[in-house]
């Protein structure tokens, strides 16, 4: 395996070191085993992750989770954290940077679960905005990825608001928890974007 270049390993070292994202409205924090019980009760919730592969819903099934995260993180290729929405003063989920390519500068946000109880309430907008500022003004990517179950309207239609431009369709790339094999649906928005989408979409945040 080759060697990273001088920048990819300056980014490496960046994330790895990454500090609390935050505004008014939320801060989001790494996701670890010292805090993944504050998500117990929202994990709990039915169905609130129907269109993933992953298992939440119980204590066991949030902990392997949670696991599988932090080895990710370890290998560098996932940043995990644990969102506190600070107008409810309450934890409300988690989200993920994945599928990290350094060579490339692009990676995904995704993984990306909220209770019903903070859906609609803005608290989203404010999690991407700060992920998407770090993204392409700290690590200075060149493109972030969005990947969403084609029958999930309201996240679609949430990503499409911030700005992501759709790409295309992945047929029956991913299997559910049910059997399911779902049909993905590609968004990305690239860095030359970024300031357009931040002085219009993300304006007064």
């Amino acid at each position: 395996m080759p060697l990273p270049t001088a920048s990819v390993s300056i980014a490496m070292t960046t994330i790895m070191n990454i500090p609390p994202l935050e505004n008014d409205r939320a801060r989001l924090t790494l996701l670890d085993l010292s805090n993944y019980k504050h998500l117990l009760d929202i994990a709990g919730q039915k169905d609130l992750v129907q269109y993933s592969p992953s298992y939440i819903e119980t204590p066991e099934d949030l902990k392997a989770y949670v696991q599988t995260a932090v080895d990710l993180y370890y290998h560098k290729m996932a940043i995990p954290f644990i969102v506190y929405d600070k107008l409810e003063q309450a934890y409300a989920g988690c989200t993920r940077f994945m599928t990290i390519d350094w060579d490339n500068k692009v990676l995904e946000i995704g993984s990306t679960w909220i209770g019903r109880e903070f859906q609609g309430t803005g608290l989203n907008a404010h999690m991407k905005f700060l992920m998407l500022r770090y993204t392409f003004e700290t690590l200075n990517f060149e493109k972030v990825e969005f990947r969403i179950d084609e029958r999930n309207a309201r996240s679609r239609k949430a990503v499409e608001k911030l700005g992501a431009k759709f790409e295309g369709i992945l047929r029956k790339n991913v299997c559910l928890k049910d059997g399911f094999k779902r049909n993905t649906c590609c968004y990305g928005m690239l860095k030359e974007e970024w300031e357009g989408i931040k002085s219009s979409v993300f304006k007064g945040f």
